[in-house]
């Protein structure tokens, strides 16, 4: 993507606060220790800069929003994806976010000594999500198929089969089959997880020999677990703890990428986009061992979910310290209003066996029916009029207005989170003990 010269003092209000306001915290945060080593007074410092910083930024978006977006994609005739779109706003408007160079410095850092500067992305990004202009362009530019896909198309579609380092994909008897293959960390969540999974939702998608998906872990390597098949473990905390889970490579491209396209499909050109924009498939999702976490999270996008009877479902991330995706916007619509506070809040855990399963799940059937019971599944859902219904089901349900508005404030709240002490304590002190 080529980007908008940089700015040479601009005629948008606000803008001279603003970077004014950013030069002076950039003064008072360079000669202070790293965050984890300062005092309280010298933590009072920072945040005071960094907060009038992020006042100033806040109040120049709410302004300016659109104007901004229109000049990063050429009054919206570009399409970036959201790591292009802060990128370009970082070499078009020196100080709204923080520039390459400056994540890169930080990338090698624990999450403790990191500055928070992927905030000022949430600010940025939550101002462009809530635009009723900028923020459906967006969202439409994130359901374009990725290059990674394009270009490994030709092969899948000749062979029916890639394997990348998170994720095995077959393609078998018209079904697309997505077997997370994490065996070491069993499918713990991560940058890299997150890239294969679009680029294998992407190629299910854009195949013509692909009819219905299927979504299942594979066997783990993990001493605990060895031989066993298991769904996900949710978020890497690890990683988190080291510095290693971005807010845009990985919690924002996560749920506006992949998981977005399992509800909408990917968008198309052609004679047939006139009437549907999309290329969508039904999806299907077998629950062996457990979902915890983020693999809770996408079981809410499916058409279909079966469970082992020994399987459970949990969302930690309240008890973590984070917020658990978009499942807060989606649980209530299977689970209701009272299940989903019990889950998300007081992180109950639900095991398939539990009549509450069924209000998460489809189908729960013993371990060594699985097999059979998931065939069946996808048979029922191999049908012309499953897509449109599954289209129409879903605008109903989870409209994409809606949708736009709960990831505006997401991207804020879930960066603000990443760098609360709570949250750096907790997975600091879950590193130590699985190290």
């Amino acid at each position: 993507m080529t980007t908008a010269p940089p700015l040479r003092g601009s005629t948008l209000d606000g803008w001279h606060a603003l970077t004014e306001a950013v030069e002076q915290a950039e003064r008072t945060l360079t000669p202070l220790p790293a965050p984890a080593r300062r005092t309280a007074a010298q933590r009072a410092v920072a945040d005071a800069a960094k907060n009038r910083a992020r006042a100033e930024r806040s109040g120049f978006l709410q302004r300016h929003a659109d104007a901004v977006y229109d000049r990063l994609t050429d009054g919206r005739t570009r399409e970036p994806r959201i790591d292009e779109l802060v990128a370009a706003a970082a070499t078009a408007y020196p100080g709204l976010v923080p520039t390459a160079e400056l994540l890169e410095r930080e990338n090698g850092r624990p999450q403790a000594d990191k500055e928070g500067h992927e905030i000022d992305q949430g600010i940025f990004l939550r101002a462009v999500l809530r635009s009723p202009v900028a923020g459906p362009h967006l969202l439409a530019s994130m359901l374009r198929p990725t290059d990674r896909a394009l270009a490994l198309l030709p092969e899948f579609r000749r062979t029916g089969t890639v394997r990348m380092k998170a994720v095995r994909l077959e393609r078998r008897d018209g079904v697309a089959r997505l077997t997370l293959c994490r065996d070491d960390c069993l499918n713990a969540e991560d940058n890299q997880q997150v890239d294969d999974m679009e680029t294998a939702v992407d190629l299910a998608l854009l195949d013509p020999g692909v009819r219905v998906g299927l979504v299942r872990g594979g066997e783990m390597s993990h001493p605990r677990y060895r031989g066993r098949r298991i769904f996900s473990a949710g978020i890497n905390l690890k990683n988190l703890s080291s510095g290693g889970i971005s807010l845009v490579d990985f919690l924002l491209r996560r749920e506006l990428g992949y998981v977005h396209k399992l509800v909408r499909g990917i968008r198309v050109d052609g004679p047939t986009a006139w009437h549907m924009p999309y290329a969508e498939k039904p999806w299907v999702a077998a629950v062996d061992g457990f979902a915890i976490g983020g693999g809770a999270q996408l079981l809410l996008v499916f058409d279909h979910v079966l469970a082992a009877s020994d399987a459970y479902f949990s969302l930690p991330a309240a008890k973590e310290g984070i917020v658990p995706g978009v499942a807060n916007f989606r649980l209530g619509r299977s689970g209701g209003p009272r299940l989903s506070r019990q889950i998300i809040l007081e992180g109950r855990r639900v095991r398939a066996s539990e009549p509450a399963a069924r209000l998460l799940v489809d189908e729960v059937v013993e371990p060594e029916e699985l097999d059979a019971a998931v065939e069946r599944s996808l048979a029922r859902l191999d049908g012309e009029a499953v897509l449109v219904n599954r289209h129409m089901l879903n605008l109903a349900e989870e409209p994409v207005d809606a949708f736009r508005a709960y990831m505006a404030e997401f991207a804020l709240q879930q960066a603000l989170r990443l760098y609360g002490a709570d949250v750096i304590g907790k997975v600091g002190r879950f590193a130590a003990g699985s190290s």
